[in-house]
């Protein structure tokens, strides 16, 4: 009701002001002309009274609604009435800070390249500009591995064998699909990415592909390496992906089976999640399979949760308090043939495992293959994969994360 008898308010006042300007109109073309002006109007007003009087009659009779609706609205809605009255709404609204710290310089296609988000999932780093289903520009290189830890690549035109693919996507204004360009061969790349907590990488990029591609870009990149966002350090459950569903259903299920040794083998996306229904969820629990229909919802803050969760949070893990043990007695390297490796060993002596061909696998079930090359300063394992004319990857392993460590070579 409030905002109506404001818009009634202000039309009266708009009419009253045009009826002024047609009698102005009537008086004398300047008088008319001069009255699209205010101050004009104000002075004819002032001069030819008795003529303007009903326009400005009709102007004061739209004030009453208007001054009723302001009062209304400050009845019970006081901070919006002060949002009207200071004109914070004629400024532009300013734009969030950008997720990731992405500044690359150069073109793309022969158009500048500035994109918003970024990721390296599956093997898979992409940039794209543009925000709706199909970017406006889109870069993929398609590597042959997804990296467990750092990774540094180099590729020169002349390499050959197994190389990343790189794939080059842009939409046209007056197209409903993107055109696509794809590169085997013939290209610099040059990556040096580092990991960022909690789940990202960064470092240098550069890329130059043949000239008829018109595409050189360089700079610094911040890539995600997962569909997980976070918010002041926590998992942000109201973000829409897969990685939070999944996140969510296994939280779900270890404190349901009061167990946390589960995995999932089936989830739905978070589309289909969306339309509040049962979905079928299989998921391995203590070695025994499980098959369920839940419904995944978000709740009053937003956030995705399962209907009718009202499992007791699990008791936290007993902290293990590891004996001070004397350094293990050196031992004769373990025979080639996938021979599994004491970790602790390795730890101690890292020297002995120098440059042998080692495969490490994590408790995810990801797998690391390379040359052992020692410790870092934070005491990870430090694999090193060469790949066939492009340089080589490393793997920053904690050892926490893996779950065996076999000896592929003496």
């Amino acid at each position: 009701m409030d905002a109506l008898l404001i818009l009634g308010g202000l039309l009266l006042m708009v009419a009253g002001y045009i009826w002024v300007i047609v009698l102005a109109f009537g008086t004398g073309l300047l008088w008319g002309y001069g009255s699209l002006f205010p101050p004009v109007a104000l002075a004819y007003i002032g001069v030819h009274w008795r003529t303007a009087r009903k326009g400005v009659g009709l102007a004061a009779l739209g004030c009453i609604p208007l001054v009723v609706g302001l009062a209304l609205l400050a009845s019970h809605d006081a901070a919006r009435l002060e949002a009207i009255l200071s004109l914070r709404w004629l400024k532009p609204e300013a734009r969030p800070p950008a997720e990731l710290a992405i500044a690359l310089s150069g073109e793309f296609n022969g158009k500048p390249f500035a994109p918003q988000s970024g990721e390296l999932i599956g093997g898979v780093l992409s940039l794209r500009q543009g925000h709706d289903f199909y970017a406006q520009r889109e870069l993929q290189i398609r590597l042959p591995a997804q990296p467990l830890g750092a990774l540094r690549l180099d590729v020169l035109p002349e390499d050959g064998g197994a190389l990343p693919e790189v794939e080059l996507s842009w939409l046209q204004p007056d197209q409903d699909l993107p055109e696509a360009r794809r590169l085997l061969r013939g290209y610099t790349l040059h990556l040096d990415l580092r990991p960022k907590a909690p789940n990202r990488l960064e470092g240098e990029f550069h890329l130059s592909l043949p000239s008829d591609y018109r595409t050189t870009l360089s700079g610094h990149v911040e890539l995600y390496t997962d569909r997980l966002r976070y918010r002041h350090g926590k998992v942000d459950l109201g973000y829409d992906s897969d990685d939070t569903l999944a996140l969510v259903l296994r939280d779900y299920l270890q404190r349901r089976f009061a167990s946390r040794d589960v995995s999932l083998v089936r989830a739905p996306s978070w589309r289909a999640a969306s339309h509040a229904r049962p979905l079928r969820i299989e998921a391995l629990v203590a070695g025994q399979a499980q098959v369920l229909e839940l419904t995944l919802e978000k709740n009053a803050r937003r956030e995705w949760t399962v209907r009718g969760d009202a499992f007791p949070a699990l008791p936290a893990e007993p902290a293990t308090v590891a004996a001070a043990a004397a350094p293990p007695e050196p031992q004769a390297l373990p025979a080639p043939g996938n021979a599994t490796l004491d970790l602790e060993l390795v730890q101690v002596e890292p020297q002995r495992y120098s440059q042998r061909l080692v495969k490490a696998t994590t408790v995810r079930g990801r797998i690391a293959e390379g040359r052992f090359t020692g410790l870092d300063s934070e005491g990870r394992l430090v694999i090193r994969r060469e790949m066939p004319g492009a340089g080589e990857a490393s793997y920053l392993l904690r050892p926490a994360e893996i779950a065996r460590l076999e000896l592929l070579e003496r």
